[in-house]
């Protein structure tokens, strides 16, 4: 892991000290300038490598953006890197599922992690990987208190054996994933990242995601359509073409696109899935 790469990346100029000051500027440096896109799975191409050199390479040189599984195994590489004690956490996404907590199970396909802070019981819950609402600040993991990021206030509470995540959006409390806190090994993520990179029946594989967090706005992109959430209020922007969908992903969002071969053509197939 690169880490003098990794911070010039995400512009961190911070203490290296593995402290919650630390935590909370890494994550906020993070959301702010690494891309959440799928455009990998998207060309055909599967996410199968989630160690530390392919995921410096692709969303540190590269300049790419990636998933749950590359945002935040690359964060825990960093994290790891300077004195934290961070575990891997599989969860089941039901944000934006009609049946929500009460349908029928979804894969585990999602990634956070949990982050120790030496010297501190409590873990925090840490996750720069999930697309439009992902958390801009580390929250404490622990159930019932309403917890305060840089943008939405989040809670945990139980579901079952396991936890759920919610985040207060348009003054109601939405499910956005479950999860569990048993550690999970490199090699779950591998599964996982695969089944979502390859299933023809993905939402990676079949149509255009990217998401990023500025400092006072949510950017979401899905397809042609750009959603803008600031201050209570959401600008909606429908572009005309692929062309122009790609621009606003080169030129908002700061992913490269030079060297996708095939890029336009697929995002014109995808621009209303």
């Amino acid at each position: 892991m690169n880490l003098s790469a990794y911070f010039a990346r995400i512009g961190y100029t911070g203490s290296t000290a593995p402290t919650l000051e630390t935590l909370t500027g890494v994550v906020a440096g993070h959301t702010q300038h690494i891309p959440f896109e799928n455009l990998d799975p998207l060309l055909g191409v599967p996410v199968a490598d989630l160690s530390p050199a392919a995921l410096t390479d692709k969303l540190v040189s590269r300049r790419r953006g990636g998933y749950c599984y590359e945002h935040n195994n690359l964060m825990r590489y960093a994290l790891t890197d300077l004195g934290f004690d961070v575990d891997r956490l599989a969860g089941r996404v039901v944000w934006m599922n009609p049946a929500g907590l009460d349908g029928p199970p979804h894969a585990e396909t999602h990634q956070a992690l949990a982050v120790r802070i030496p010297g501190v019981d409590e873990p925090y819950l840490v996750d720069v990987g999930f697309g439009g609402q992902t958390l801009s600040s580390p929250i404490r993991l622990v159930v019932g208190p309403v917890q305060q990021t840089r943008h939405e206030p989040y809670r945990l509470r139980t579901h079952g054996r396991d936890y759920v995540l919610e985040a207060l959006v348009r003054a109601e409390w939405q499910p956005l994933y479950t999860f569990g806190i048993d550690p999970r090994p490199l090699i779950d993520m591998e599964v996982g990242s695969w089944y979502v990179s390859t299933h023809p029946a993905s939402t990676f594989v079949v149509g255009l995601s990217a998401a990023l967090v500025t400092d006072d706005a949510r950017w979401n992109l899905r397809g042609r359509n750009l959603a803008i959430h600031a201050d209570g209020a959401t600008e909606r922007i429908r572009f005309d073409g692929a062309g122009q969908v790609l621009d606003a992903l080169a030129n908002r969002f700061g992913i490269d696109v030079s060297g996708l071969a095939g890029v336009e053509r697929r995002i014109a197939e995808v621009l209303d899935t």
